[in-house]
């Protein structure tokens, strides 16, 4: 009978023998010892953590862009101006903008 020794790996178990946690060194950003509590956590709850983060980013990114005005071709007297244009070099096509329908209901 042969004897084995078992010697753990020295960041602790779950970890790689000669890398830090997730094959980083020196942590980057948050450092080795919060890389070695991510990689030892449940995967359901840093997935979830990271789901709720990229979230709160997403919805800030869409409060900062709601706040600005529409642009300047969306304004009527510039569409307006664009349907006449239309009508006046009578641009293809005949249907939409430039029907007589839409004719009829601009006020110009």
């Amino acid at each position: 009978m042969v004897r084995v020794f078992y010697e753990p790996p020295p960041y602790g178990p779950r970890t790689n023998l000669n890398k830090t946690s997730w094959g980083v060194r020196g942590g980057g950003l948050v450092g080795v010892k919060n890389l070695e509590i991510l990689s030892k956590m449940n995967q359901s709850v840093v997935m979830t953590g990271f789901v709720a983060g990229a979230l709160v980013i997403a919805v800030t990114a869409q409060l900062t862009i709601f706040r600005y005005d529409l642009p300047f071709s969306m304004e009527p007297q510039y569409q307006a101006a664009q349907r006449a244009y239309m009508r006046y070099h009578n641009m293809n096509p005949i249907f939409g903008i430039s029907s007589k329908k839409n004719r009829a209901t601009d006020p110009e």
